[in-house]
Order: structure tokens, then C-alpha cells, then sequence
């Protein structure tokens, strides 16, 4: 744990989806809130289908969200500044990459995981 998940869609520019997602594990990482580099899971999920608002023109808006699912325990002030950490490296590193004039939103959720989870390491 923690896991996170990106959904983007097509016309958000992403020079190169491992560099953004060891950008954002090395973020997490430096927080100081999680136990070892290798708990943390990473993941882009292209968004085919999508729609932004109602009138025709709206979808050339984009989007990335991203949801990041955490163990319970931590207060509210750490899940605002690990979803502050992910949007500000977001915007650093695929920012400057879109050269066209798509606006595009970068949402944060920050969600405890269900107490009911269990995992088993394999191998």
C-alpha cells in the first residue's frame, strides 16, 4: 500500500507514462509517510470514452484523476498534503509537454482503503 491510479484522457499529453509514474512514487516516497519504496503501485489507465460538460466544444477540455488509496490511520491534514503533492507533481512533470491548447484539470482524491483487505506476496 499506498496504491495509485491515473485515468487520463486522450488529449492530455503524456511524453512518457514510466517517467510520470517514478515521479510520482519518488514524491510519495519522499512524503516520509510509507514504509518502503516497493509499497508503493502505480498505474495509468487511458480513458477512451469520455465527456467534459455539455456543449460540443467542452471536450476538447481534458482531464487526469487520480485516485491514490491509502491504509487508514492517517488524519486529514496528511491526506491533503499527499493529494497537494500529487497534483503539484503532476503539473510539473506533463505541464510544459502540451503543445496544443487543450485545458486540462488535474484531480486528486485520497481515499482510505477498506479495512477489509488482504494481500499475499508470491515468488
Amino acid at each position: 500500500m499506498p496504491h495509485l491510479t491515473l485515468q487520463t484522457t486522450p488529449n492530455v499529453k503524456i511524453e512518457d507514462e514510466a517517467s510520470l509514474l517514478k515521479s510520482l512514487n519518488q514524491s510519495l516516497w519522499d512524503s516520509g509517510h510509507f514504509g518502503k519504496p516497493t509499497d508503493i503501485k502505480a498505474r495509468v489507465i487511458p480513458i477512451e470514452k469520455f465527456l467534459v460538460g455539455v456543449a460540443d466544444g467542452e471536450c476538447a477540455n481534458g482531464f487526469i484523476y487520480a485516485r491514490l488509496k491509502i491504509m487508514s490511520g492517517r488524519d486529514l491534514a496528511i491526506r491533503n498534503q499527499l493529494a497537494e503533492l500529487l497534483v503539484a507533481t503532476i503539473e510539473r512533470e506533463i505541464g510544459t509537454a502540451q503543445s496544443d491548447p487543450t485545458l486540462f484539470q488535474i484531480c486528486v482524491e485520497v481515499e482510505e482503503i477498506s479495512e477489509v483487505y488482504n494481500k499475499k506476496m508470491l515468488g
